[in-house]
């Protein structure tokens, strides 16, 4: 089956492809600082690919799914700091998603899944409101990778919180748009093994604080196409579970 990529379909081919039980993947990220390596985008490259990923599995399984265009702008604090950050308030974040949710809702597909790999706590809050409180008929599915059932999947460095424009974040940009991956930047850096899950834990609030003074943790300078394409195949197969136990 292949990928529904809504953005570049016809109406007239929407609703020819709508089914029951259909669904829609809403790639979302944050424009935020990267490390010196990695360009503003990554969360949305890395949600792009989780959704594409996902919408594939669900293929396999006979469920029709609409890659949806990517939401760009949430909140961001942890990186307000850094030039070229984008920042708005999770009630802004929420909202409208809901009113993504009820508009598709009116079209006969209600359920929307949430392609998500940005971690700022404030962001996360926001994803769990809406998927706690959807709009009355749909469903709102988070895979919040926080959660420990679901780290535990994913890699090593991703486990140890230092992750942020590390290895793993690097990793999947390889493997989906090396040109944007500052090769000559990534190989210089020193490994920066700070946990942001324990700065935040600790009540830190910025980058910064939590020992990143260049935006990244982790290890770049590792990162690898392989390693990236079996982390995207990881997260969408993830969000494909996800999606079909919450409609069981």
């Amino acid at each position: 089956m292949s990928i529904h990529r809504l953005a570049e379909m016809t109406w007239e081919e929407v609703r020819d492809a709508r089914s029951d039980g259909s669904v829609a993947i809403l790639p979302v990220g944050a424009v935020e600082a990267h490390g010196p390596h990695l360009p503003l985008g990554t969360d949305v490259v890395i949600a792009e690919a989780m959704a594409r990923s996902c919408a594939e599995k669900l293929g396999e399984r006979e469920v029709v799914a609409f890659v949806l265009p990517p939401l760009w702008y949430t909140a961001a604090g942890f990186a307000d700091n850094f030039p070229g950050t984008i920042c708005v308030d999770e009630r802004t974040v929420s909202d409208l998603i809901r009113q993504i949710a009820t508009s598709l809702k009116g079209q006969g597909i209600t359920t929307l899944a949430i392609a998500n790999a940005h971690l700022d706590p404030t962001h996360v809050d926001a994803l769990r409101a809406v998927a706690s409180d959807p709009p009355a008929g749909s469903r709102i599915v988070f895979l919040d990778l926080t959660q420990r059932r679901n780290a535990e999947q994913l890699t090593e460095e991703f486990q140890t919180g230092a992750c942020h424009a590390g290895r793993f974040e690097g990793s999947i940009v390889l493997a989906e748009n090396p040109e944007l991956f500052r090769e000559d930047k990534a190989r210089e850096l020193e490994p920066n093994p700070a946990s942001l899950s324990t700065a935040i834990g600790k009540g830190h609030t910025s980058f910064e604080e939590a020992g990143g003074t260049r935006a990244y943790f982790g290890w770049p300078a590792d990162a690898t196409a392989e390693e990236g394409q079996a982390t995207i195949e990881t997260l969408g197969a993830l969000l494909a579970d996800a999606i079909v136990e919450e409609g069981a």
